[in-house]
């Protein structure tokens, strides 16, 4: 697959989030989305995201950007997840990586020299037309807002 880029169409998406609702790309249509991927719930690095994505929401959300995050973890990993952080935006599970692999966040990892396929933490800003207007490759976990902020 070709790799996205500024001005793509952002990839038509459907799943199923934290509390069993079907998210999809349509429902955001004439808003503007944080879409984030990231590895695993309840590590470090993927909390502080998350945790930064929620300590500024109402901020995105008067911005006119919705927030949603995706990794390959269970629904029911992510109801605790979002439960134990009251995240208060959508976490799709992605346990067959569709949506993972059609924005290209899926792909060879190193770790302590040993390689691996995984999930590449990124973040597509889509705007209200469905187009990607940013993409973050190396995302700061803690500063994600900031990061994203300096851009728009």
């Amino acid at each position: 697959m070709e790799k996205l880029k500024q001005g793509d169409a952002a990839p038509d998406f459907k799943g199923v989030d934290q509390k069993d609702n079907i998210v999809q790309l349509s429902d955001f249509k004439g808003s503007k989305l944080i879409l984030y991927f990231y590895p695993k719930d309840n590590t470090p690095g993927c909390t502080a995201e998350a945790c930064n994505l929620r300590d500024n929401y109402e901020m995105w959300l008067s911005k006119g950007y919705k927030v949603v995050g995706v990794s390959p973890d269970s629904v029911a990993s992510h109801k605790k997840f979002a439960e134990k952080y009251q995240l208060p935006f959508p976490l799709i599970a992605d346990d067959e990586k569709k949506i993972i692999k059609a924005y290209g966040a899926w792909g060879p990892k190193k770790l302590y020299g040993r390689e691996y396929e995984g999930l590449l933490r990124s973040t597509f800003l889509i705007d209200e037309h469905g187009k990607i207007q940013e993409i973050f490759t190396k995302v700061k976990t803690k500063d994600h807002t900031n990061q994203i902020l300096e851009t728009i």
